[in-house]
Formats: C-alpha cells, structure tokens, sequence
C-alpha cells in the first residue's frame, strides 16, 4: 500500500528571501518561479539554475513534477538557495527514503548567516569614522 500525496506544500529560506514550493506530480514536467519559467526567472544565468536542478538527478526519473515557486524578498542568489531548500523539503515528503542523500549533498542545511544591524555612531556594522591622532 503506498501512500502517493497529491500535493506538498514547503518552505524555505535564506537571508531575507522566503520560497514556497508547490510540488504535484504530473504527466509532464515544469517548474515556475512567480509564473516565469525558471530559466527567465534567473535572467538565463546558468548558475543559479545549477543551484536547483541537480535536487532531481536525486529522484526517480519516472516520476514527472509540475513545480510551482511563489519567491520573495532578498536577490537572486539568495532566492535560488531559498528555493533549494524548499524543494529539497517537499522531494522528502513525498520519497523520506531519500533523506540521507539529500543531507549528504547539503540539500537541506540552511544557511543561517544574514546581514548584520548597523550600531548606533557608526556609518555602517563595522565601519567607524577615521580615527585622526593629531
């Protein structure tokens, strides 16, 4: 008896962006970020596309998603991360067989560093005015 869900809903997150992954399975496979298809979401830059895509070298080639990515806040780079997270989080509701490679190709580690507050007397975290001895 196995248990197939029709639909997962996770998050994920990394500096001031947050992803919410919709995972189905589907006859034919696509992935969306805010509507846009992935490869014009991240303006054709490869690299951040080869942050996402080898989450699905993991799963059964059989099995076709139709992905959608509601994405916000933070800069590309930081959204890519975000959504990894996020995928990598559904992909294990629906096979937790797959945990241990997932944790072994850091799929599921967040990344916790974010930008540092500003302190009062100085122009930013750590910047001070220059120090003048005489």
């Amino acid at each position: 008896m196995s248990l197939i869900k029709e639909k997962v809903l996770c998050s994920g997150g990394r500096k001031t962006a947050s992803a919410v992954v919709n995972l189905t399975p589907s006859v034919k496979k696509s992935i969306l970020i805010n509507n846009k298809k992935a490869f014009h979401y991240f303006q054709k830059n490869k690299i951040l596309l080869a942050k996402i895509f080898p989450i699905f070298q993991l799963v059964n080639p059989g099995i076709n998603y139709k992905v959608e990515i509601s994405v916000q806040g933070g800069g590309l780079s930081a959204q890519a991360q975000a959504i990894k997270l996020a995928l990598a989080k559904a992909i294990l509701e629906y096979n937790p067989q797959l945990k241990s490679s997932l944790k072994l190709g850091k799929f599921l580690t967040r990344d916790m560093r974010i930008k540092e507050r500003r302190k009062y007397g100085l122009k930013k975290a750590r910047k001070a005015i220059q120090y003048s001895k005489r």
